[in-house]
């Protein structure tokens, strides 16, 4: 995948400048985003988004967002250029560095974009990073993709798509959401949890061999019970379920993927 968006270089200091217009992008998203997820991102994101304390009306320093993982769970974020490789992007998870493209959306793609911008790294991801349960994981995950092949890695990206990106969590409320790709979306969030999509439990077989599309609206989710359900898992557990995965198969991908 290509992109046409150019992230902005930090200064020796690491301060990054950022034009009026973006800050004005950054202030409508946010407040659309604050907005949407009332009622249905899970508490454990909302907390994490009070210790980040975001302000509206500014695209936020790293520097501001690391004094807060590191005091909460140890990670850090990365200044990084609008695509990386999985190389570069699980070596710095497996260094407790979480990568944010440094650049932020147009108003031409305001609802939606493919490639990961600032507000979708910060907003989406970053508050669930100050959780002990959700930032282990993403270490192990960028510890176990650093060594592992292609094949495998393929395997890994299913299962953060169906996690961190894309899922749900089962409450006493009922189902929230915990995805950064949901929550930085809010037509994704109304629609996650209108009960038109499927909804299945936690099963890391299932996950590992589930199609998925990027461009689409996902009409399956996977739902956990608590962070302790897939948060929990070392990276031989890992391995043994994407061994096991390899050897049955993919599943068919869903009607809805299959038209452009």
């Amino acid at each position: 995948m290509s992109t046409t968006y150019q992230a902005h270089t930090p200064d020796a200091s690491g301060f990054i400048a950022y034009h009026d217009d973006e800050h004005a992008i950054w202030h409508d998203l946010f407040v659309r985003q604050q907005s949407s997820i009332v009622g249905k991102a899970c508490q454990d994101y909302l907390d994490g988004l009070d210790k980040l304390a975001l302000s509206s009306t500014h695209i936020p320093q790293l520097a501001d967002i690391d004094r807060v993982l590191q005091q909460t769970t140890g990670f850090a974020t990365a200044a990084v250029p609008a695509l990386i490789s999985f190389s570069k992007f699980f070596g710095l998870l497996a260094d407790q560095k979480f990568p944010v493209a440094t650049f932020i959306r147009t108003r031409d793609d305001f609802d939606y974009i493919q490639e990961p911008d600032i507000f979708h790294e910060i907003v989406g991801h970053c508050p669930l990073l100050t959780h002990p349960a959700f930032a282990k994981f993403t270490h192990t995950y960028g510890k176990l993709g650093l060594k592992s092949d292609k094949a495998t890695r393929v395997f890994l990206a299913r299962l953060y798509w169906f996690t961190m990106e894309f899922g749900l969590i089962d409450t006493a409320d009922g189902l929230r959401i915990y995805g950064g790709g949901i929550l930085s979306s809010p037509a994704e969030t109304e629609y996650a949890l209108s009960g038109k999509p499927e909804y299945r439990p936690f099963n890391l077989n299932d996950i590992l061999r589930t199609p998925y599309r990027i461009d689409k609206i996902q009409p399956i989710y996977y739902v956990i019970d608590s962070p302790d359900t897939p948060f929990g898992l070392d990276e031989a557990t890992l391995l043994t379920a994407i061994s096991q995965a390899q050897s049955d198969g993919l599943y068919e991908m869903h009607p809805s993927l299959l038209t452009d």
